[in-house]
């Protein structure tokens, strides 16, 4: 039986590590790299080195930026009496495409997950109430994905920011429960934040 060689093996062992890459899709991957002209796929590599390097969390909100401010957090037009809590970097940029928000953001890197030994101390919460004690925000949409897990961890937050003189909301269900933010296309994320009701 013919095997890869080694070289190829371990791409195909790499790119298999991927999210959504299963064994197939990874070979299917590691042969089109093969076959495009070597400046392609050395072009490929080139990206991901320089993402490794520059790209970082954004010290106010914890988007992804290549500076020590994201393009959101340093824009001044933006609405900086409102706050949308987002689980991921995905989310926000599925919201900002939708293109009916113009506030603020903060990523929380993640959601409450007890199962999965992921707990409030492992995400950006203390830095969110940190914004919200200094800041002059009036709302705070929590835009956790509507799932268990997603909503457990807008509660929690809530019930944090419940000290606080502002009005906490949450994005409308016209997301469906269990699923993802970064799969609904843009109407239903502007529906969802139009019709956005008190927690």
């Amino acid at each position: 039986m013919a095997e890869w060689s080694h070289s190829v093996g371990e791409l195909v062992d790499q790119l298999g590590r991927l999210p959504g890459i299963g064994r197939k899709t990874a070979e299917r991957l590691a042969y089109h790299l093969l076959r495009v002209p070597q400046a392609e796929a050395l072009a490929l590599s080139e990206s991901i080195r320089r993402v490794r390097e520059n790209v970082r969390y954004c010290e106010t909100c914890f988007n992804l930026s290549e500076g020590p401010r994201c393009s959101i957090c340093a824009d001044p037009r933006r609405d900086a009496t409102r706050l949308c809590v987002v689980e991921q970097p995905r989310d926000l940029m599925s919201l900002e495409q939708a293109g009916a928000y113009r506030g603020l953001y903060h990523v929380l890197l993640g959601r409450i997950a007890p199962l999965d030994g992921i707990g409030p101390d492992q995400l950006t919460i203390d830095h969110l109430v940190d914004r919200v004690r200094s800041g002059s925000f009036r709302e705070i949409i929590m835009a956790t994905n509507p799932t268990v897990e997603g909503d457990g961890t807008s509660l929690y937050i809530s019930n944090l920011l419940s000290e606080y003189a502002l009005e906490v909301t949450r994005l409308a269900r016209g997301i469906t429960a269990g699923s993802v933010l970064e799969y609904a296309n843009r109407e239903i994320l502007a529906d969802a934040l139009n019709g956005r009701q008190k927690f």
